[in-house]
This record gives C-alpha cells, sequence and structure tokens, in this order.
C-alpha cells in the first residue's frame, strides 16, 4: 500500500503503486507498506557485458536506480507527512467498526479511493467511489516498461497492477462534496487513503477521517457490504489468489472449513495435472518433429 518506475506527483510525493513497498512498523500505522529495497540491488560487474551496444542499456540502468532512490526519500518524507496528519488530529482515525457506526448513526459519506480491481470485488453501501490510483491503461514506451518490470517483480503472483494517479482526484471530490463535509476516506490498507487525506486536507478540507488498516481490516458486520467478496479478499489477485496461498485466505478457510480448502487442493491439483500433460505434450510433439526430420 500496498513497480518500479512509477511516476511520483511533485506535489504530493505520492507513488502511483505504494503496495509494492515494504512495510514500515508503526503503531498507529500497522501494516503499511512502502518500499523493496531488493530493488535497489546492483548486479555483480562480471554479469554486465561492456560492449558499445550496451551503454544505452547501462545509462538506462543507472537512471531507473536514480529515480528508485528518489521514490524511497519520496516515500520517507510522506510517511512523516502523514503521521504528523494523525498525531495532530487534522486527520481523524477510525477502526472499521467505528466508521461503520458514524455511516449509520451520523450520516457521514464513505470515500473510497481504491482503484477499480478492488472496488469492483466489494465496496461499501452507499459510499462514493474516487479512485486516488487507478489501473493504468496507456501504452507506451514508458508505461510498457513499468508493466514488464511490474509483472516480473511478482505482478503475475500477487496480481497487483500498474497504477497511475489521477491527477484529477481532488477536483472530482471536489465537485461531487463541499469542503465542509465530513468524509471517512478508505483504501484497501489505509495506505492509499492517507496520500487521499493529505490532499483533501491541503485543498481545504477539515473533517476529514481515515479507516485504520482499511477496509481489509473491517469484519463482515462491521460495514455493510455490496459485491461479490468479503472486504479481506478484494485485494487479493494472481496466481497466489487462484490457489489460495495468500494470508486472507488462509484467514477465511479457518472460518469456512475443509470444504473451502478442498477447492484450493482441487485447483493445485489441477495444475500439476495440466503442466504434466504439456510436458508430455512438447515432448511428444519434439520426438514426431525429429521423426519427420529422419524421414
Amino acid at each position: 500500500m500496498e513497480v518500479l518506475g512509477v511516476s511520483v506527483s511533485p506535489l504530493t510525493s505520492t507513488p502511483s503503486n505504494p503496495r509494492n513497498y515494504q512495510h514500515y512498523s508503526n503503531h498507529r500505522f500497522g501494516k503499511t507498506h512502502f518500499f523493496n529495497p531488493s530493488s535497489l540491488k546492483h548486479k555483480p560487474l562480471h554479469q554486465i557485458q561492456f560492449k558499445s551496444s550496451c551503454k544505452g542499456i547501462i545509462k538506462a540502468q543507472a537512471v531507473d536506480e536514480d529515480y528508485e532512490l528518489k521514490q524511497v526519500k519520496d516515500m520517507a518524507a510522506a510517511r512523516k507527512r502523514w503521521e504528523a496528519l494523525v498525531r495532530e488530529e487534522k486527520v481523524k482515525m477510525l477502526t472499521p467498526k467505528e466508521a461503520g457506526y458514524a455511516i449509520q448513526l451520523s450520516g457521514k459519506t464513505l470515500l473510497d479511493v481504491r482503484p477499480s480491481t478492488e472496488h469492483e470485488k466489494a465496496w461499501v453501501k452507499g459510499s462514493a467511489w474516487i479512485p486516488i490510483f487507478d489501473v493504468d491503461t496507456q501504452f507506451n514506451a514508458g508505461t510498457l516498461s513499468r508493466k514488464v518490470t511490474s509483472y516480473m517483480m511478482g505482478g503475475w503472483w500477487s496480481g497487483v497492477p500498474t497504477l497511475s494517479y489521477d491527477k484529477q482526484f481532488v477536483s472530482k471530490v471536489m465537485e461531487k462534496f463541499p469542503k465542509d463535509t465530513d468524509l471517512i476516506v478508505a483504501c484497501q490498507k489505509g495506505l492509499r487513503s492517507l496520500a487521499a487525506c493529505e490532499q483533501l486536507y491541503n485543498a481545504g478540507y477539515t473533517n476529514i477521517f481515515w479507516i485504520q488498516g482499511g477496509l481489509e481490516a473491517a469484519e463482515e458486520e462491521d460495514l455493510e457490504r455490496e459485491g461479490p467478496q468479503p472486504f479481506k479478499l478484494a485485494g487479493i489477485g494472481g496466481v497466489s489468489e487462484f490457489l489460495g496461498w495468500t494470508d486472507q485466505q488462509r484467514a477465511q478457510a479457518a472460518k469456512e472449513g475443509w470444504g473451502y480448502k478442498l477447492m484450493f487442493s482441487a485447483r493445485l491439483v489441477g495444475v500439476v495435472i495440466a503442466a504434466d500433460a504439456l510436458f508430455i505434450g512438447v515432448q511428444q510433439l519434439s520426438h514426431y518433429l525429429q521423426d519427420i526430420r529422419a524421414n
């Protein structure tokens, strides 16, 4: 909360895909994700071929590393600002249960700032949806590079897409809500909603509330849900979700029982059988091609 080469707004120092960053432990922020230090490791020199044709690649790698270091510094600075906002109660902190009470009893509005991939799985009934980061649908040299890197760095496993910051986020909120509106801001894990709270506070909103831990921390009875999946499962995806190998699904399995576990066991068996069948098929095709060449 939570991809290399994501864009950072110079005004907010907020990364376009903060879910790929390693967590900082904090008594207020819990499992908040920030940066991936493994992305800053350099390859050994013997793995780099120093040829004239590689100069452009080496230069590009140096630029990427400088960009990543800048992102780390920007995220550290952003974390301090967000902590200060909550500590000074410029943004009030709520648990998911308290947010549910506030919506039901006080008529406060929940502003969902999650990307479409999470919102379409589960959302709070009656909430407003204005994503601060959404799936990057652009296709050019820069975005394609980020998408490929994101996929190779674990996107295939986690299902986390490349996200881009919506520069019109604040204006979209202002079109819909006056600045004195009581807004409860929520995302999946609690990080992107803090970035949204900071921007809304800087824009003049004075009654801002933040759900600690995000919707993933909510029990089903805390908030009235709509959508096909529980809140806790809305932020997972990829191969790990298909096989049931996520912390959220393991917790769900403990509640659901053996039937839930057997479903994912059957999927794993299916994947193994499909892989074996593909391997045997490739072997048979290779033998067939060799026979044709021999004849």
